[in-house]
């Protein structure tokens, strides 16, 4: 069984919980390099699925796609497993922590025992790595934390085990195989190709660039109900700055993410046009903070609440992403 486990802090805990645990298997590679690669970032406004009664607004691709796009691309073999039973369950896990194999487990934050209390709340797609056990007491590399924390056996159950939207039904998984060789220039221009395609080329209007449109124009129709819903309206727009700042690294972080990826690849590839790209998206991240910042100064009463002005910060950035997205397609791999 192991005892330790190289823990390093993540911006994200899927693709940090992945890249933890492909470094352990002996692939060396980045958080950033593995989310630019899975071709998980985007833009979508879906008001069919329900966060806290409000419409699902993600910047990424849904849970468990960083994973299975980035070992797909790279030619990683994974294997996963689901149980009816908790029980059953929870003996898998202690049999891969016996055998030395660490497993990426998907959870609940809200019954992770080493949350604060003022960062739980009810979201089943949390990514960490369990590397032992000691009696009762899981050891755990949560790419969220600084260090290492521990997760009692009956709160992991209950967090591995949770029922409603994306439950994870005990999920664990690990790499099995890593090719010898890998042809990251081919991997690097086919994620960028697929991300780019996805952000400008969608037929659907919620998706993507058109996506980031279509949610101005819902923030510019809250005005002519500021009178009468007020309450409602600043309850809608700081769901969506807790879904872009508080769940997963939102629009922001997910930007300087692909922008440190687009710097790796320029760098491994002897390509500066990427570099050139990557300050496009760390200024599209800049933007996203910006307008979080705004829209939460004026839910506090800090500004005066300007619709019109959050609608307006909105069609800037699919205007940035637009243009970002070109000028990635026009990179030549030669």
């Amino acid at each position: 069984m192991l005892t330790e486990f190289n823990h390093r802090q993540a911006a994200h805990c899927e693709s940090g919980t992945i890249s933890s645990l492909l470094r352990h298997a002996g692939l060396d590679i980045s958080e950033p390099m593995a989310f630019g690669l899975s071709g998980a970032m985007t833009f979508a406004y879906i008001p069919l699925i329900k966060i806290g009664g409000m419409p699902l607004i993600s910047y990424r691709m849904p849970p468990g796609r960083i994973v299975k796009g980035l070992t797909k691309r790279l030619g990683v073999s994974m294997e996963y497993q689901r149980f009816r039973q908790p029980e059953a369950g929870l003996q898998a896990l202690r049999k891969h922590l016996t055998a030395g194999q660490p497993v990426g487990l998907q959870s609940s934050v809200y019954w992770l025992p080493y949350f604060p209390e003022d960062m739980r709340f009810h979201f089943n797609a949390h990514n960490l790595v369990a590397y032992a056990y000691d009696n009762n007491n899981f050891l755990i590399s949560d790419p969220t934390f600084e260090t290492p924390v521990v997760a009692d056996a009956e709160a992991l159950q209950k967090a591995r085990f949770v029922r409603g939207t994306l439950a994870p039904k005990g999920l664990l998984y690990y790499p099995s195989h890593i090719p010898a060789t890998i042809d990251y220039k081919s991997a690097i221009a086919r994620a960028i190709k697929q991300n780019s395609n996805m952000m400008l080329r969608t037929p659907l209007p919620i998706i993507g660039v058109r996506g980031i449109r279509f949610m101005s124009r819902k923030i510019r129709r809250l005005a002519s109900t500021h009178d009468t819903k007020e309450a409602y309206n600043k309850l809608y727009i700081g769901h969506m700055v807790r879904m872009q700042e508080e769940i997963g690294t939102g629009g922001g972080g997910f930007r300087f993410l692909y922008a440190s990826f687009l710097q790796e690849s320029a760098a491994l590839l002897q390509m500066p046009e990427l570099a050139q790209a990557s300050n496009s998206f760390t200024d599209i991240g800049d933007e996203w903070r910006r307008y979080a910042l705004y829209a939460a100064k004026m839910i506090k009463g800090r500004m005066t609440m300007d619709y019109d002005k959050l609608a307006d910060q909105l069609v800037l950035l699919a205007e940035q992403e637009k243009e970002a997205h070109r000028q990635l397609q026009a990179v030549a791999f030669r």
